[in-house]
């Protein structure tokens, strides 16, 4: 079948659809770098880390990978620019692998923890709620049982969406007033999941970032009260990323790691972008690993992230 082969053919048209506009850019800057050249030499590696970086993979995964390829070019001794683009993609799906998650498949949850809790993070405006609902959605058509928890009590309108995409997708959700504690939220929110038998609760939380020692300490205050329900819970941290942002999403990413115990990523708005490379870069440095992708704005754009099919549609012929 080989490294590449195999894909899940509407996933992947899909995701070759959504990474285009980074694609075409990644593609207009490789076909740039070896012009003129028969031979992956230097002057082709310097261009290639130049194209590497301005498509926000970011400095130093960057080199990590023009490393990866040096090594891969001495000891081939000659290596064609033809084979360049296999080698790119071999080389980055290695460098992804190492921060693969180690995930059953699509939209699957760890027999062992009913209720699966997942909490979500991320700052305002990257697409978390509609990533709530969309997940809520996914889980819900693989036959899960799903609760929400509107525990961002700090914005209205966070409460209002979430109703929204609960109404849209038929799943509960647990609220309170605005201004209400978020830690009572989320344990009302784990109280109803269990009554009801439920397979996943995902709790939403508030969007700030001002203040990291305040978001430390709200978020703590949150899982402490879970704990209460669920020993172990939350099961996974979440961060939702904006793509879009390129390196702001990256410096998002590391504030919010040093904030709390993120233990997956979702990058979201990639179909609008030129900057997927961001993707690479993210989980490459912050050695978490990506788990979602968002690829448009439909209920069905959100992907499990496939290492493989992702640099295959980025750099694939």
């Amino acid at each position: 079948m080989g490294l590449f082969g195999g894909f899940n053919k509407a996933k992947k048209e899909n995701l070759d659809k959504g990474l285009a506009k980074t694609k075409e850019s990644v593609f207009k800057k490789m076909t740039r770098a070896v012009v003129g050249k028969t031979k992956v030499d230097d002057d082709v590696l310097d261009s290639l880390e130049e194209v590497l970086i301005t498509s926000d993979v970011g400095v130093d995964t960057t080199i990590r990978i023009i490393e990866r390829i040096e090594e891969r070019v001495a000891r081939d001794r000659y290596v064609n620019t033809s084979e360049l683009n296999v080698i790119l993609r071999e080389e980055i799906a290695a460098l992804l692998a190492e921060n693969e998650d180690n995930q059953v498949g699509d939209f699957e949850l760890p027999k062992d923890k009913k209720p699966y809790v997942i909490m979500v993070v991320g700052v305002n405006g990257v697409g978390k709620t509609t990533t709530i609902g969309k997940l809520a959605h996914k889980f819900k058509a693989a036959g899960k049982k799903v609760v929400l928890g509107a525990a961002d009590t700090f914005r209205a309108a966070a409460i209002e969406q979430l109703e929204i995409w609960a109404e849209r997708v038929d799943v509960p959700l647990v609220k309170q007033k605005m201004g209400s504690d978020p830690a009572s939220v989320a344990y009302d929110t784990l109280s109803s999941a269990i009554s009801k038998d439920a397979d996943v609760v995902i709790v939403d939380t508030a969007g700030r970032l001002h203040n990291k020692v305040n978001l430390m300490n709200e978020l703590t205050k949150v899982k402490n009260v879970m704990q209460k329900l669920v020993p172990d819970a939350p099961h996974e941290i979440l961060l939702i990323l904006d793509g879009s942002t390129g390196q702001n999403a990256f410096e998002q990413a590391k504030q919010f790691t040093k904030a709390t115990e993120v233990s997956s990523m979702a990058i979201t708005k990639l179909d609008g972008t030129a900057k997927g490379g961001v993707v690479i870069g993210v989980s490459d440095q912050l050695k978490v690993p990506v788990k979602y992708i968002g690829i448009g704005e439909g209920i069905e754009d959100l992907q499990v992230f496939n290492r493989e099919e992702f640099v295959d549609s980025l750099f694939g012929e």
